[in-house]
C-alpha cells in the first residue's frame, strides 16, 4: 500500500496547491471558474475524444460490466435514500444524499489518476463508469427532484435531461471519439497531436481545480457529512465488488478498474446541481470536502487492493 500511496500522492498535492492558492486569495473564485471552464470544455474533451477516438464501441461497452457496476451503485442508492427518509427527510434531500454517496469525481480526478496507476486498458472501463454516472444517475436527480416539485412525471422534465445529456461535453466528446473509431482511417497525426497537447493540460488543471473548489467548501453538518462520505468511499466500492466479484463474472481487471472509480471522492457536479436546486447544498460542499480529504488514505487501499 506504501507504494500506491507514494503513486497517489502527487496527485492529491496538486489538489493541495490549487486549494492554498484559493485559500489565500492568490486564485480568486472567478479565476476557478474559467480554469474549470477549460477543464471541462476543452482540455478534459480532447483527452476524452482522443481515447475514444482510439478505441472501438467494443472496447468499450461491456453488459456485464454495467449490469454489475449499476447493481452495486444501485444498492447503495437506495440504501441511503432509506436512511435519509428513515430521518424525515424529504424526497429531494434524499435525491441529492444519494447522489453523493454514488457519484464519484471520475472525470476529473479518477480518468488521469487510474489511467496513469492501473494502465492505458482502465480507458474504456473507467469511460463505461463515467457514461453510467452521466447518463443514469445525473439523469436520476433530475427527474427526481424536478418531479417531486412538479407532483408528476412530464415530457418537460424528460426534454430537460435529455438535453442536458446532449449539453454534456464529457458525452458529447466520447460519442464523437466513438463514432470516429467506426471509421475507416485513424486521426490524422497533426491531430492527434493538437488533442494530445490540449488534452495533457487536464490532469494538472483538472487537479488545481479540485483544490481550488474545495477551498470554498464548508464542513458544516458534519455528521451527516461523514455518513454520506463514509457511503461513498467504503459501501459503495464495497457493493460494486460484491457485484462484480461474487454475482457476475466481470473480467477481474476490469473489476478492479470498476472498484477503483467506485472509491473516489464525491463530484463536484454534484454540489452543482444542490446549488442549482437549492437543496442541501452546504451537506454537499461538507461531503466533498471530508470524502476528497479521507480518500487520500482510502482510495490508495483500495487500488492497492485491486492491484494485488
Amino acid at each position: 500500500m506504501t507504494e500506491i500511496f507514494l503513486q497517489t500522492l502527487p496527485f492529491f498535492a496538486l489538489i493541495g496547491v490549487g486549494y492554498g492558492a484559493a485559500r489565500t486569495g492568490f486564485f480568486p473564485a472567478q479565476a476557478t471558474a474559467y480554469l474549470t471552464k477549460f477543464v471541462f470544455y476543452f482540455a478534459l474533451s480532447a483527452m476524452l475524444f482522443r481515447f475514444s477516438a482510439n478505441l472501438s464501441l467494443s472496447d468499450v461497452f461491456d453488459l456485464t460490466f454495467v449490469l454489475a457496476y449499476l447493481w452495486g451503485t444501485l444498492f447503495v442508492y437506495l440504501l441511503v435514500t432509506g436512511v435519509a427518509l428513515l430521518r424525515k427527510r424529504d424526497v429531494e434531500e434524499a435525491a441529492v444524499e444519494a447522489q453523493c454517496a454514488v457519484v464519484g469525481n471520475v472525470g476529473f480526478l479518477g480518468i488521469p489518476m487510474l489511467v496513469l496507476l492501473l494502465g492505458e486498458q482502465a480507458i474504456g472501463p473507467v469511460m463505461l463508469v463515467l457514461a453510467v454516472d452521466l447518463i443514469v444517475f445525473g439523469s436520476l436527480i433530475v427527474i427526481l427532484i424536478t418531479g417531486s416539485r412538479d407532483g408528476r412525471m412530464s415530457v418537460g422534465i424528460l426534454r430537460t435531461v435529455g438535453v442536458g445529456l446532449l449539453k454534456n461535453p464529457m458525452i458529447v466528446s466520447i460519442s464523437l471519439g466513438l463514432i470516429f473509431s467506426s471509421l475507416p482511417f485513424p486521426l490524422p497525426e497533426p491531430s492527434d497531436q493538437f488533442l494530445s497537447i490540449l488534452g495533457a493540460a487536464a490532469t494538472p488543471c483538472a487537479l488545481f481545480v479540485i483544490g481550488a473548489s474545495l477551498a470554498t467548501k464548508s464542513a458544516e453538518r458534519v455528521a451527516v457529512a461523514g455518513w454520506l462520505s463514509f457511503a461513498k468511499l467504503v459501501l459503495h466500492p464495497a457493493a460494486v465488488a460484491f457485484a462484480a466479484l461474487v454475482m457476475l463474472p466481470v473480467d477481474p481487471y476490469a473489476a478492479g478498474v470498476m472498484i477503483s472509480a467506485a472509491a473516489l471522492p464525491v463530484a463536484g457536479n454534484v454540489f452543482i446541481l444542490a446549488q442549482h436546486y437549492g437543496v442541501a447544498p452546504s451537506r454537499v460542499s461538507a461531503s466533498i470536502l471530508i470524502s476528497t480529504a479521507v480518500s487520500v488514505f482510502t482510495l490508495s487501499a483500495i487500488i492497492a487492493a485491486v492491484t494485488r
